[in-house]
């Protein structure tokens, strides 16, 4: 059983966005399908789906980084008075036209005092990505090494045991 870290607390709460956009059956799907070894068709229309979306905009507008404009200049904020329709219909005719913006550059300093550069997408862009990984995650999770760590849903330094 796993332990409970603020890693799986945050898994565990995702879930249940998961199942209140009727996802999870999808991402076990995908999960088991990848397993097989079956060749996928049909993405682009998952990661497109209305429920696809939606969950992915509670995902973001439940990030602390939520607050944060890209490039720009939005946040979250910008798209929560939009109603549903008009905020999926607005997504899906971005889609069409879609191509990345530019980052916004920071740098973070270190303890050692020097600074590290982050990357800040605009916040369409982090929905889209967004989008795509909650499609492909189960896909390849599925065929990641057991005993692999790093940068894994569920999994990292305070789950790894030597």
């Amino acid at each position: 059983m796993w332990a409970k870290t603020e890693e799986v607390s945050t898994v565990e709460h995702n879930m249940r966005y998961w199942e209140y956009y009727n996802m999870q059956e999808t991402f076990d799907r995908l999960y088991e399908e990848s397993q097989g070894n079956r060749s996928f068709h049909g993405l682009y229309e998952l990661i497109t789906s209305e429920n696809n979306i939606l969950l992915a905009y509670r995902t973001i507008k439940s990030n602390k980084g939520s607050k944060t404009a890209g490039t720009d200049l939005f946040t979250i904020d910008n798209y929560k008075p939009m109603y549903k329709k008009e905020f999926l219909s607005l997504v899906c005719k971005q889609l069409e036209i879609y191509k990345p913006k530019a980052v916004k550059r920071v740098f973070i300093p270190k303890s050692n005092g020097d600074k590290r550069p982050l990357g800040i997408p605009t916040m369409f862009d982090r929905l889209i990505q967004q989008m795509i990984r909650q499609i492909l995650e189960p896909i390849c999770e599925a065929k990641f090494y057991e005993h692999s760590y790093g940068f894994r849903p569920m999994r990292g330094t305070k789950t790894c045991h030597f």
